[in-house]
């Protein structure tokens, strides 16, 4: 019996002694009575497979009226037809991408934004050096400076600790939190020294990000400190250990390998 049906059953007997005084009572008033029958219930049938209808990317160079028509799209990225101007532009395909960078430095925020969301979507390798540039920019909007380097990483991580290091020592510390988180995701010693730097950060939030970021990259067994409940002087104490460490270990470090997650099947 389907749990369905065994559900259905149990309400079905706790109502027995209701419909039993219901009986009784519609006997003597010649009322017909009502008997509780269970109903078979059988599953709804599995969807059948539907093939893939998709329209692949295209691949082929934009010709010119291709070439106008993404122009006279780039306006429509802010506004209520925004997400089907950005599937206009994954339509279109990686050529389109010089297009799209133009976008990045044209007014309006959440033009710019999405510009960059339609890069990540292309996976557009060659857009990184103008995701990174959009990065550095000190007077760019916070929210548009994570996501470009965010995006800049995830295509081409090589390419990113230049944009590392100079956003690690930003003004802004949700900037230098948002250099310390990436750095994780950037497989290049050059993030290392970057990330020490950060542990003495006067926003903890910011130091605890660069540890964090300093224990996935090295697997370093550092002396365990409370980062959470640290003072900046602290903080800076706990840097020389670190430093100390870099100094002695930098010619002949590697980087482990990336953990493996749990519970993914192994391929081949």
């Amino acid at each position: 019996m389907s749990a369905s049906a065994r559900l259905l059953t149990a309400i079905l007997i706790s109502a027995v002694p209701i419909w039993g005084d219901a009986r009784a009572a519609s006997a003597g008033a010649g009322v017909p009575m009502i008997v509780p029958v269970q109903i078979p219930y059988e599953a709804p049938p599995r969807p059948e497979a539907v093939p893939d209808t998709s329209v692949p990317q295209n691949t082929k160079p934009l010709s010119q009226e291709e070439l106008q028509r993404a122009e006279a799209l780039l306006p429509l990225l802010e506004g209520k037809q925004e997400f089907w101007a950005m599937g206009e532009f994954v339509h279109l395909g990686e050529p389109v991408v010089p297009v799209l960078v133009k976008a990045l430095t044209m007014p309006g925020p959440r033009l710019r934004y999405n510009a960059i969301e339609t890069l990540s979507m292309l996976k557009a390798t060659a857009a990184v050096p103008a995701l990174l540039e959009t990065a550095k920019q000190p007077n760019e909007m916070p929210r548009i400076r994570e996501h470009a380097l965010r995006v800049a990483v995830r295509l081409d991580p090589l390419q990113a600790p230049a944009a590392i290091e100079l956003m690690a020592k930003d003004q802004n510390p949700t900037i230098r939190k948002t250099a310390a988180f990436e750095s994780r995701y950037v497989r290049h010693k050059a993030v290392i020294p970057v990330l020490i730097s950060l542990l003495s950060d006067e926003e903890r939030f910011v130091a605890i990000s660069a540890i964090h970021s300093l224990w996935l990259l090295t697997r370093h067994e550092s002396e365990m400190h409370n980062w959470e409940a640290s003072t900046q002087q602290e903080r800076q104490e706990w840097a020389q250990e670190w430093i100390d460490w870099w100094n002695a270990s930098k010619e002949t470090f590697e980087l482990p390998e990336p953990r493996k997650s749990k519970g993914v099947a192994p391929q081949g």
